[in-house]
């Protein structure tokens, strides 16, 4: 347990940046799994349109320090190639 004022602060701050960051990363895993919905239904236009706000929350996460940043390019980067194998097969 905490003693100090200081270790204490650090505590609430701990927990608090926790509970912000495990949000942040739920938000993302649940757009994540809809765009995978739309891939397994073989809609690209969809998917297409969940890609760009997959992409668009990634790049908060990580400027945030949530996530690396290189996590979230490998993240994009592999979604991207699942969207545009999709894309090839329908084309």
């Amino acid at each position: 347990m905490a003693h100090s004022l200081s270790a204490k602060k650090r505590v609430r701050q701990n927990t608090r940046r926790n509970r912000i960051n495990r949000a942040r990363k739920s938000q993302l895993k649940t757009q994540i799994k809809r765009f995978e919905k739309a891939l397994a239904g073989g809609d690209a236009k969809a998917a297409s349109g969940q890609y760009k706000l997959i992409v668009g929350k990634l790049d908060k996460v990580a400027s945030t320090s949530t996530m690396h940043k290189n996590t979230a390019a490998r993240k994009r980067s592999r979604l991207a190639k699942k969207l545009n194998s999709l894309k090839t097969k329908t084309a």
